[in-house]
C-alpha cells in the first residue's frame, strides 16, 4: 500500500480550506483517509498552516510520500529540511 501526504479539500464555494491528511494513494481526494496531520488556509494572507510535526515526520520516516504542493508547505515550515539531515545524518 503507497501512502500519501496530501491536501483534502473543506469549506464552502470559493472559500477553500484544506486538511493535510495521510491517506493509501488510491482513495479518491476527498475519500478515505488514516490521518489528520495540520490544516492550510490559503484566503488568510500570510496562508495560515498548522501541522503535528512529530506526527508528520514519523510518517515521512515510514516512507509516506507528500504531494508536491504539502512538499512545498513542508518545506517552507522547515520539516523537509529537518527530515533530510535526520535520513543522512548530518
Amino acid at each position: 500500500m503507497s501512502v500519501k501526504i496530501r491536501l483534502t479539500r473543506m469549506g464552502s464555494k470559493k472559500k477553500p480550506f484544506y486538511r493535510i491528511n495521510i491517506a493509501d494513494s488510491r482513495a479518491p481526494r476527498d475519500g478515505k483517509f488514516i490521518e489528520t496531520v495540520g490544516t492550510y488556509n490559503p484566503l488568510i494572507a500570510e496562508n495560515q498552516v498548522v501541522l503535528k510535526e512529530e506526527r508528520v515526520m514519523e510518517w515521512l520516516n515510514n516512507g509516506a510520500q507528500p504531494s508536491d504542493t504539502v512538499r512545498n508547505i513542508l518545506s517552507k515550515a522547515g520539516i523537509m529540511k529537518k527530515f533530510h539531515d535526520q535520513k543522512f545524518g548530518k
